[in-house]
């Protein structure tokens, strides 16, 4: 399988003071996680970032880029305004305690008013989702300390929603060729951008971008999309972002940055998620004629009727003239990815998306322990009947006590996903044993083990790291700094940093 990533932004708020400033606690999170891991973190060095380099062949002007697209600087958090900044390699080093890179070849950051975890590369979407409990582990672990060192308590939500009209996202990354034309790629993989949500989607109680109007639907951020391509990330948010940073060797490699899809609580999901996508991403990059008869009219929109499509029987036009179901598309892409499954991690995507398809058509009831907003449904409905009105009524979708539970479902840690979780209801592919290693190690086979193994071995040296960088200060008395460049996600060896951490 190709190397991949995920990131998480968590929802943050203070239980005991609701106007508490999220973007302060947010950075006293990261500072919190650092001392919980005893200072074994690096800062981020932002050398090799380019945000607004386009896909496309473009690049927007600085002057005329929103403050959410500089992330290589530190105008992108309101956090860093006033502190004192020095230069390095032509970019800003932001202050250590808006970021964390992690023994586990991770980085905990303040992204605008929400902590970010974004995991390390991994392999398989099994490792991605073995390394992505460990984030939840971990941003646990320093919320737990937040609450020991500024006596208050913080509550974090594995969500995409506030319930007043923002979004913030669960980013999915992929390594592609750079061969590939990309306007052809974001053609061929909408459809399953805009379909997939019937097995990924992790529910929302409310309609439209304040959830002004009441009922539920499949995809948290289905009312956010707003364009099929784009450079955006938080306006006019598209299917398929533009944004050309590969970190990696940019003359093989592109970096595919989706942002559509959900935070993910229950762990089947984040399988299918990632699996399905690289497995579609290998048809594409074959040139797999069969894609073209799945292309879809009017993507955007279909993006919202999939999501509010709760019997998914509901047909979407194709550009053949044909019209499709979402449950119909997955099936012949599932038929089209058979022939790019070569190992056995992609195997088990094939049999999971399979097994899925079929329990969605049967009656969706039947995906409940798979399928997290049909989980959420049933508990969601439980609660409508018990609270039925005299007239036999259940609870309106307008009811604040649902809006409630939706947010519990998805609480860090102690939220009913978790519990449904714990208590064998919902599937589960990971064992306890086996994030706890996640959150003390980096993957083996990709780089990441070099950046964590750095950061536990030679904190005397490191100075920062990036994901294609390792930066070291061993020349104490001039101060030079030294850049390892990482250029090969692939690549778990390095003979400087081995022989500066023993391995």
């Amino acid at each position: 399988m190709r190397i991949v990533g995920l990131e998480t932004e968590y929802g943050i708020a203070d239980p005991d003071r609701p106007g508490a400033n999220p973007i302060l606690m947010s950075s006293r999170l990261v500072s919190a996680c650092r001392d919980a891991l005893g200072g074994l973190t690096a800062r981020w060095d932002y050398g090799g970032e380019d945000p607004l380099q386009d896909q496309r062949g473009m690049r927007r002007e600085r002057r005329y880029a929103t403050g959410d697209l500089l992330t290589d600087s530190p105008e992108y958090d309101e956090a860093a305004r006033g502190v004192t900044l020095r230069r390095r390699r032509g970019s800003w080093e932001d202050p250590a305690h808006l970021n964390a890179v992690l023994p586990n070849g991770a980085r905990f950051y303040v992204d605008h008013a929400h902590p970010e975890y974004s995991g390390p590369e991994v392999r398989s979407a099994r490792d991605a989702v073995r390394w992505d409990a460990a984030g939840d582990v971990i941003a646990l672990t320093a919320a737990q300390r937040y609450q020991e060192i500024e006596g208050e308590r913080v509550a974090l939500y594995k969500n995409n929603v506030d319930g007043k009209g923002a979004s913030y996202g669960t980013h999915e990354n992929y390594l592609i060729r750079r061969d590939l034309d990309f306007d052809a790629l974001a053609v061929a993989l909408i459809p399953h951008l805009v379909t997939r949500q019937v097995y990924t989607g992790s529910g929302r109680v409310g309609l439209g971008l304040h959830g002004e109007a009441a009922g539920f639907q499949l995809s948290q951020r289905a009312d956010y999309i707003e364009t099929e391509v784009g450079l955006e990330t938080t306006l006019r948010r598209p299917i398929v972002n533009t944004r050309d940073e590969p970190h990696a060797l940019r003359k093989r490699w592109r970096r595919l940055h989706i942002i559509i899809g959900d935070a993910n609580c229950l762990e089947v999901p984040t399988l299918l998620k990632l699996g399905t996508t690289s497995l579609i991403l290998a048809a594409i990059e074959a040139g797999d004629e069969r894609l073209e008869a799945l292309e879809l009219v009017e993507p955007v929109a279909d993006v919202r009727t999939v999501s509010r499509d709760l019997a998914l029987t509901a047909r979407l036009r194709l550009r053949s003239g044909e019209e499709a179901t979402a449950l119909e598309i997955q099936r012949a892409l599932l038929e089209i990815a058979r022939t790019y499954a070569v190992d056995a991690a992609d195997a088990e995507v094939v049999a999971r998306w399979e097994g899925v398809l079929d329990r969605l058509g049967r009656d969706i009831a039947e995906a409940a322990r798979e399928v997290e907003w049909v989980a959420k449904l049933q508990l969601l409905g439980r609660m409508r009947a018990k609270n039925a009105g005299s007239d036999g009524e259940p609870l309106a979708w307008d009811d604040a006590r649902l809006a409630a539970m939706d947010l519990q479902w998805s609480r860090l840690g102690d939220g009913l996903a978790w519990r449904l979780a714990s208590a064998g209801v919902a599937d589960r592919l990971t064992t306890d044993d086996e994030v706890a290693e996640a959150v003390a190690q980096a993957p083996a086979d990709t780089r990441a083990r070099l950046r964590g193994a750095s950061v536990v071995s030679r904190s005397d040296i490191v100075d920062a790291a990036g994901w294609s960088t390792v930066v070291l200060d061993r020349d104490t008395r001039h101060g030079n700094l030294e850049v390892v460049h990482l250029d090969d996600p692939h690549e778990s060896t390095n003979a400087l940093l081995d022989s500066l951490i023993g391995g």
